[in-house]
């Protein structure tokens, strides 16, 4: 899983329940957002002991349609600057489709990475309640590439379990709690996962705003060892919406902060004035 993508930000929390329902299984009630929601954020690098702006992401959130039903229409764009293209290049383009009760219906994520594009993308189908996986890859080489699985568990992909995670109940959750969250790629299964580090209230970058935020790790197992890849701040709120990302990088430290948002549904109540 590629871990320069801040929108990972598809994993900024979790979820907790499943609602029994024969064709989508796998769904939540949605009580988190609306759709016309859209995030923006500013990535920063840590370089030479400076945070220097690098980049900025964007994410929106339509209700739309998917083959005939009607679905989410969620878009994540993160661009880099001229400062970072000189030490690594980043263009990734990521859409997903999922019911109005937020099963995954289809994934797709191009990336220019380095020198290297490639394409993701997964259909999620649900056969007898089962959630099967069809998976196509386009290499950076060119390739086409298809993979199929039935994993017998509810299975994610970045983006979809963005939406899904951030309907958990917060009050459930205890310091230390640990979340398992499969999440899929073109051709691989990960088990990955979440721990809850408690609450912690946090300034903006560049403002005076402050928000009384839950703190999760992003965690996941690398060469026999738990590696944390990314500690998320979400408003202590009806809407947990992700204010700032620390990612934690083979070449360094990175940080997104959030920089401005439109259509959120419910009132910012973490927010401390």
């Amino acid at each position: 899983m590629n871990k320069k993508i801040l929108f990972l930000a598809s994993l900024l929390t979790l979820s907790l329940t499943f609602p029994v329902n024969a064709q989508a299984q796998c769904g939540i009630e949605n009580k988190a957002f609306k759709s016309g929601e859209f995030l923006s954020y500013d990535l920063y690098f840590n370089w030479q002991f400076v945070w220097v702006k690098v980049g900025t992401a964007s994410m929106s959130t339509v209700q739309s349609r998917y083959k005939g039903q009607n679905a989410y229409r969620a878009s994540l764009i993160t661009r880099g600057n001229s400062k970072l293209d000189n030490m690594f290049v980043m263009r990734d383009t990521l859409v997903s489709y999922s019911t109005l009760d937020l099963s995954p219906l289809y994934y797709r994520k191009g990336a220019k990475e380095g020198n290297r594009y490639y394409v993701d993308e997964i259909w999620f189908s649900y056969p007898n309640g089962q959630c099967h996986l069809k998976q196509h890859e386009i290499t950076s080489k060119g390739e086409s590439l298809w993979h199929q699985m039935t994993p017998g568990k509810c299975v994610y992909d970045m983006m979809s379990i963005y939406l899904r995670a951030r309907n958990f109940d917060a009050a459930q959750l205890r310091q230390g709690q640990k979340i398992t969250l499969p999440i899929a790629d073109a051709k691989h299964l990960q088990n990955t996962w979440l721990v809850y580090q408690g609450k912690e209230t946090i300034e903006m970058k560049n403002s005076n705003s402050k928000y009384r935020c839950l703190v999760l790790s992003f965690m996941e197992r690398e060469d026999g060892e738990d590696k944390e890849i990314i500690r998320f701040f979400v408003t202590d709120d009806q809407n947990h919406v992700p204010v700032r990302l620390d990612m934690f990088l083979r070449f360094g430290s990175a940080k997104a902060y959030l920089t401005g948002m439109k259509g959120v549904r419910s009132p910012l109540t973490s927010k401390v004035k």
